[in-house]
């Protein structure tokens, strides 16, 4: 069987594992997610005892143990990356409708209300972490479709 096939198929078995438990998903990640850092924090420190290892070195270490004990990475990651992208959006939107062209300003508006939407988009997935892990899976079931028709 071809690659693309094979990872087609497991992004769409990944995808409905996300949609059918969502939460032991959202939990796992964390907790994969944490342990990278917390792997990625101590190989800093011992890589080298400059100042910025040793920054990157704590600051990965702290979140690596907050990821897999206290917080849930799934929804802080989507929500921070949606929120990332609803500031551009919104900037864009209001930089768009300040120029004089008439398409411009009803493309800059229309990208304005969809950075609002992305706002809130992140605010959800803060507050409800099932919505992310869901959000998550039907991303990776569209991928594995998409890879595994790919020529």
């Amino acid at each position: 069987m071809e690659t693309n096939k094979i990872f087609g198929i497991v992004s769409i078995i990944l995808g409905l594992i996300f949609i059918i438990c969502p939460i032991f998903s959202s939990a796992f990640t964390s907790i994969v997610i944490g342990l990278s850092l917390l792997f990625f924090g101590f190989a800093s420190l011992f890589n080298g005892l400059t100042t910025l290892n040793v920054i990157i070195g704590i600051i990965a270490i702290i979140f690596g143990l907050l990821f897999m004990f206290a917080m849930n990475a799934l929804p802080f990651l989507v929500g921070l990356q949606f929120y990332l992208v609803g500031i551009i959006m919104i900037l864009f939107g209001i930089a768009g409708l300040i120029t004089d062209s008439k398409i411009s300003k009803i493309s800059s508006l229309l990208i304005l209300i969809m950075g609002i939407l992305a706002f809130i988009l992140a605010f959800n997935s803060l507050v409800n972490p099932i919505y992310a892990a869901i959000l998550l899976g039907v991303c990776l079931i569209i991928q594995g479709i998409r890879t595994f028709i790919a020529e």
